[in-house]
């Protein structure tokens, strides 16, 4: 994953002023990759700065919702899998408000496509489809890609102050309780 991304670094810094053509093209296959959309907007952020690389991301993370919008409808089947599976994880009769939908869209582990589902629920055409989604995606871009320029400032001493100021945290938020079984706390007599 670290080389891939060290890759397409390289291949977008030497692209010119394509470079932002394969990125907002990169958003699209990053579905295919099994990459983060995080992942993408902060490579985003380090390449082009908060606020070219927020745009760049909102075009693509766009593009993507529309292109699942499309890919879905196209495929009745997977769409009633996937409905399944949304009824499953977040129940029959739950459905989000968009705001609560662009919250949940920066939550990192929370999967993209699923909320795009619930988009697709909750909008009555492509033309409501396509607002709600621009809308729901412009928190994911900003905030991510500023994360992103955040971080390629820092120079490596604030890096290592960072990453030493975390490493308490690790100590403290570790997993307090010892699992003994049975046997090993009980010896059979002998």
């Amino acid at each position: 994953m670290e080389l891939f991304g060290n890759y397409l670094m390289a291949f977008i810094e030497t692209g010119g002023f394509l470079a932002p053509l394969l990125f907002i093209s990169f958003h699209l296959l990053r579905p295919l990759f099994f990459l983060p959309v995080a992942f993408i907007c902060i490579s985003g952020g380090v390449l082009f700065g908060a606020v070219a690389g927020s745009v760049y991301s909102l075009i693509g993370i766009t593009l993507s919702s529309l292109m699942f919008y499309y890919v879905i409808r196209w495929m009745p089947k997977t769409l009633d899998k996937l409905m399944r599976v949304k009824q499953k994880l977040i129940g029959k009769h739950a459905s989000f408000t968009p705001s609560q939908i662009a919250l949940l869209r920066l939550v990192p582990f929370i999967h993209f496509h699923l909320l795009s589902l619930c988009l697709i629920e909750i909008s009555a055409s492509f033309k409501d489809y396509t607002k709600t989604a621009v809308l729901t995606n412009i928190p994911l871009a900003f905030v991510y890609t500023s994360i992103g320029q955040w971080i390629s400032s820092l120079t490596p001493l604030h890096i290592i102050v960072f990453l030493t100021a975390l490493l308490p945290f690790l100590y403290v938020l570790r997993r307090k309780e010892i699992i003994i079984k049975w046997n090993e706390f009980f010896h059979p007599a002998t």
